[in-house]
């Protein structure tokens, strides 16, 4: 018969809700371990240490698997924090509950998932383990924001992954969309939760033909995600890997895609946009061949302030150090003119067709940026004509407000546009010309072999 004050297992790790987790990390204040400890206790403590035999013999004696302690947590609970497997398959092959809730409403799974131990967290899963209920769920249906989806309207059956990360594809009402999957870490992950929630009120707010399109997103269940508009053609650095050097003529174009979305985004009211990892990766080609930019998961909004400061200092794992401004890597304050340095690089990728210091390792590039070097140019100046060479060695200025803005860039971009355009048109126009004065002069041009025959005749 269980007695009536029921212990407090305080043992390792405790449960990944419960307030006081931190300070009871490895207390044993309230746990003597002795062999004539209750056999329900000693069921958890064997669970913390990983005896299977202990467990199975414990458990051969008649104590009840699902065993409770003062916190409502199990055997089973224990081993999920612990990243035992071989503990939690054992339990749950002997009558172990897999959603059981302790004190704090944390389940087996979510404990695995706090601790980051996949595989306990992928055999929970498997016995049908619910998952933990999602960072942004509301109580109140009337408060499920408009643009929620519901994930059963997903359908990931012929899914692909895109280039990037977590993006994959999905039907979803009959087309075919980009979906951007939230990991198991977003529970755990301040952080990332609230950059989740920032690009989802960047996302809703923006309209533009050069910016990936919201379609809408997943927030009341999990995992959640952020569904957008499929390009299957793929992000601008798997095209310039395949292609190498674009044609001055198409650069330019892209180049133009590139700066008036950036532009439409830091012209954004009441607050722009800084998006803060522009990099080809993140620029997505269309079915008609242009380039709309995406993925906004660092990116900020400049409200009262002119400027903004990163809370840490940015890591490789948030940006690529290859298109990164320096006064970011020195963990300064900046503002848009960051955008610009990487639109400098990018524009010269296109060009170079090689990234920004590809022979350096990529933590070396930010230093170099910050030791005021930057890439050669190595192609012909022709490729750079018309101020070209000149406008891309403003827009990466040591001195951010040396550089222009995207609304300058615009013009001077569509200058240089036009002047091809016109050359272009020149050279066709002469063409033309000389191919027309080919075809007349060979209709002049007296025929040999008729004259032949007429001499016979005579």
């Amino acid at each position: 018969m269980e007695s009536k004050a029921k212990p407090r297992f305080a043992l390792g790790r405790q449960s990944s809700l419960a307030p006081e987790r931190n300070e009871n990390l490895g207390a044993v204040d309230e746990l003597e371990v002795s062999e004539e400890m209750d056999s329900r206790v000693r069921l958890m403590y064997l669970a913390n240490e990983g005896d299977l035999e202990g467990i199975r013999e414990v458990l051969d004696s008649g104590t009840n698997v699902n065993f409770k302690d003062i916190d409502r947590r199990t055997a089973l609970h224990v081993a999920a924090c612990q990243g035992c497997p071989d503990v939690v398959e054992l339990l749950l092959k002997r009558g172990a509950e897999v959603n059981l809730e302790d004190r704090w409403g944390s389940t087996p799974l979510a404990d695995a998932i706090f601790y980051k131990n996949h595989d306990v967290i992928k055999l929970l899963e498997e016995h049908g383990a619910t998952p933990p209920m999602a960072p942004m769920h509301v109580q109140n249906y009337r408060e499920v924001p408009e643009y929620e989806i519901d994930s059963r309207e997903l359908d990931f059956t012929n899914s692909v992954n895109i280039t990037k990360g977590t993006f994959c594809s999905a039907s979803w009402r009959g087309i075919q969309v980009a979906v951007k999957l939230l990991g198991e870490e977003l529970f755990t992950d301040e952080d990332k939760i609230k950059a989740f929630r920032d690009e989802l009120a960047l996302l809703q707010t923006m309209r533009h033909p050069n910016v990936v399109q919201f379609l809408g997103a997943v927030t009341q269940s999990s995992p959640m995600m952020i569904v957008t508009e499929y390009l299957p053609k793929g992000d601008l650095r798997a095209f310039l890997r395949r292609k190498g050097a674009l044609r001055p003529v198409t650069a330019l174009i892209y180049a133009l895609d590139i700066a008036r979305g950036m532009n439409y985004l830091h012209e954004h009211k009441p607050e722009a946009i800084v998006h803060r990892d522009l990099e080809p990766s993140n620029i997505l080609r269309d079915d008609s061949g242009h380039l709309k930019v995406a993925d906004f998961g660092v990116s900020k909004l400049l409200k009262v302030a002119n400027t903004v400061k990163e809370d840490k200092p940015v890591t490789c794992q948030d940006t690529s150090w290859r298109y990164v401004a320096p006064e970011v890597f020195k963990n300064e304050e900046y503002d848009t003119k960051v955008d610009v340095f990487s639109f400098a690089l990018i524009l010269q990728e296109m060009i170079e067709g090689s990234p920004p210091f590809s022979t350096k390792q990529e933590i070396e590039v930010p230093k170099a940026y910050v030791a005021n070097e930057r890439p050669p140019f190595r192609a012909s100046a022709k490729r750079y004509g018309h101020g070209l060479r000149e406008l891309i060695e403003e827009c990466w200025s040591q001195k951010p407000f040396n550089r222009p803005t995207f609304a300058q860039i615009i013009v001077r971009l569509e200058d240089v546009n036009n002047r091809l355009v016109h050359r272009r048109r020149w050279k066709l126009r002469a063409l033309r010309c000389l191919q027309n004065l080919e075809a007349v002069l060979k209709l002049n041009r007296p025929n040999p072999s008729s004259h032949s025959s007429c001499s016979t005749i005579q």
